[in-house]
């Protein structure tokens, strides 16, 4: 009679592992009829508030694609304008279905939270004014300015050893150097610098990728989400193979 007591107890925990009820988050999303999504509202061309105050960019796109994927309507997505500390955490603590808010896939972040294949890869690049007549090669011994404390800072070492690096607290003061041509160069992340020439057409981004850092979907960990992360996993590759994220990507002007 225990065996049996304990074959039932053992079928039945693993029944309940394996029941619909863990999808129920995506459930949830489906019954609410919207996805909410952390994005950023100041980072153009992803996401970036517009002259009439409507979000737009490539990850806009993104999210409104994904409300269609899920929900069969792209505006069926209520967007959570979030900080780079609580982009992760949000997500964490479920007061957000996902996060698309220029999130590089990291292993240390994968610890915390899952990733989607990457819909963009963004990386080191670099800007110039358009005077500047030098090309990259000539980079290789003029002044470059990155951000301190940045992982760029070792992708232009590496790049440029003779180049002489500057370092800057923010865009802002970059801007400044280069436009009294203390520098010849700012480098930073391509899909940073693809907005700030959108603002300044005065300047040149060089087509060019000196580091790869995938973005990718935040999704939540655990078992309960695992539909919510098949249906936008293979979302994402799908609209790989189309060029649909390729296509958007180049109407917002990132390289």
């Amino acid at each position: 009679m225990r065996k049996i007591l304990s074959s039932l107890l053992i079928s039945g925990l693993i029944a309940a592992l394996i029941s619909p009820a863990w999808s129920a988050e995506l459930e949830e999303i489906l019954k609410r009829g919207q996805l909410i999504v952390a994005v950023k509202d100041n980072v153009r061309p992803l996401g970036f508030s517009d002259q009439n105050g409507e979000l737009q960019g490539l990850e806009i796109d993104l999210a409104r694609r994904l409300a269609e994927e899920l929900l069969g309507d792209p505006q069926a997505v209520i967007f959570q304008p979030v900080s780079n500390q609580k982009r992760l955490q949000m997500v964490i603590d479920q007061e957000v279905d996902l996060a698309i808010a220029r999130v590089s896939v990291t292993p240390s972040r994968n610890r915390l939270v899952d990733f989607s294949p990457y819909y963009y890869l963004d990386g080191t690049g670099l800007v110039t004014k358009q005077s500047y007549l030098g090309g990259v090669a000539g980079l290789a011994k003029g002044k470059i300015a990155v951000l301190r404390v940045s992982s760029t800072i070792a992708v232009i070492r590496a790049e440029f050893p003779q180049a002489e690096l500057v370092g800057v607290n923010s865009y802002e003061e970059a801007l400044r150097l280069l436009e009294n041509e203390t520098v010849d160069a700012f480098a930073g992340d391509n899909s940073i610098l693809a907005g700030w020439v959108q603002d300044y057409p005065s300047y040149r981004q060089w087509p060019v990728r000196l580091s790869g850092e995938a973005l990718g979907v935040v999704m939540p960990k655990g078992l309960q989400y695992a539909s919510l992360r098949d249906r936008v996993n293979r979302a994402i590759v799908r609209w790989q193979k189309s060029g649909w994220l390729r296509e958007r990507a180049a109407f917002w002007g990132l390289p």
